[in-house]
C-alpha cells in the first residue's frame, strides 16, 4: 500500500492526493491560458477566473457529496471539512466551477461559449489526473476481481487495489485513460470545430458516455434510491450536450442564411 503522505513536517503533513489535485488543477489553468492567447483573449481572464472557479468547484465537489452521504458526516459534521481524505464528486465540481465562471463571464461581458470551449480540454485533463488521487486513497475503485484478473495490469496497480484482503477493479484507471482519450478527441477537434461551444458540449457528451459505464462497476456509487446518481446525471448530460451542439449549429446556419439574404 502506497503512504497517503508524501511528505511531513512534525504536525503538517502533505497528502499526494492534495498534491494531484493541486497539480491538475496547474495543468489545466497553464492550457486554458494558452488557449486563450491563442484565440485573442487577454489571458488574465483565465487567471482572474480561476480564482473564482478553483475554491467554487472544490466547495460544489464537497457539498455535493456530502449531501448524498451525510450519514456518514450527521454524528461528526467538522469531517465535511476533511477533504484531504478523499470525497470530492466531480459533477459537483463542475457544477460549483460553472456558476463562477458564468458569475465572471457575465461580468465581463466575454463570449459564454468561447470561454466553454477554452476550458473543456483543461477539465478533461484535471479529470484525468485527479483520479490518481483516488488511486492513493484507495477510493472510487470497482467489484472485487481475481488475482488472474488484476495480474493482467501493473504491479503498482495491483498492489494498491489489494484491499482488506481482495482485489478490485481499477475503475479510477479506467476513467483516467478514457479521459485522456477524450483529452485527444477534443484537442483535435477544436481548429475543425463549425461554431464556439461545440468544444464543450461534446465534453458533456463523450466524458459521460465513459462515466456511465464505469459508475456501473462503481462499489461506491451515489445513490438516489436505487439509481447511481452519476449515471442518472451522465445520461441528462448527454441529452443536454447533444442538444446544444444541434442548436448552436442550427444557430449557425439561420446566422449565415440572414447575411446571404441581406446581401
Amino acid at each position: 500500500m502506497i503512504n497517503p503522505i508524501a511528505v511531513q513536517f512534525g504536525p503538517l503533513a502533505i497528502r499526494w492526493y492534495g498534491v494531484i489535485i493541486a497539480t491538475a488543477f496547474m495543468l489545466g489553468i497553464w492550457l486554458a491560458y494558452r488557449k486563450a492567447q491563442q484565440n485573442k483573449i487577454d489571458p488574465n481572464h483565465i487567471l482572474n477566473m480561476v480564482i473564482l472557479i478553483i475554491p467554487a468547484s472544490i466547495i460544489g465537489a464537497r457539498l455535493y457529496y456530502v449531501l448524498f452521504t451525510w450519514e456518514n458526516y450527521r454524528l461528526e459534521p467538522l469531517e465535511v471539512l476533511a477533504i484531504w481524505h478523499g470525497g470530492l464528486a466531480i459533477h459537483g465540481g463542475i457544477i460549483g466551477g460553472l456558476l463562477a465562471g458564468l458569475f465572471y463571464v457575465r461580468r465581463n461581458k466575454l463570449s459564454p461559449w468561447l470561454t466553454a470551449d477554452i476550458f473543456a480540454p483543461s477539465l478533461i485533463l484535471g479529470q484525468a489526473i485527479g483520479r490518481w488521487g483516488n488511486f492513493i486513497n484507495q477510493e472510487a475503485h470497482g467489484r472485487q476481481v481475481t488475482e488472474q484478473f488484476i495480474s493482467h495490469f501493473p504491479a503498482l496497480i495491483k498492489n494498491q487495489m489489494f484491499i482488506e484482503g481482495q482485489y478490485y477493479h481499477p475503475t479510477f484507471l479506467y476513467e483516467s485513460m478514457w479521459d485522456l482519450m477524450v483529452f485527444a478527441i477534443l484537442t483535435w477537434r477544436w481548429p475543425r470545430k463549425k461554431t464556439d461551444g461545440e468544444i464543450a458540449f461534446l465534453y458533456l457528451i463523450l466524458y459521460s458516455t465513459g462515466r456511465f459505464f464505469i459508475e456501473a462497476l462503481r462499489t461506491d456509487s451515489l445513490m438516489l434510491g436505487p439509481f447511481r446518481v452519476a449515471q442518472l446525471v451522465s445520461v441528462t448530460l448527454i441529452i443536454i450536450g447533444t442538444v446544444g451542439i444541434s442548436m448552436l449549429r442550427q444557430s449557425k446556419k439561420k446566422s449565415q442564411a440572414g447575411f446571404k439574404t441581406k446581401k
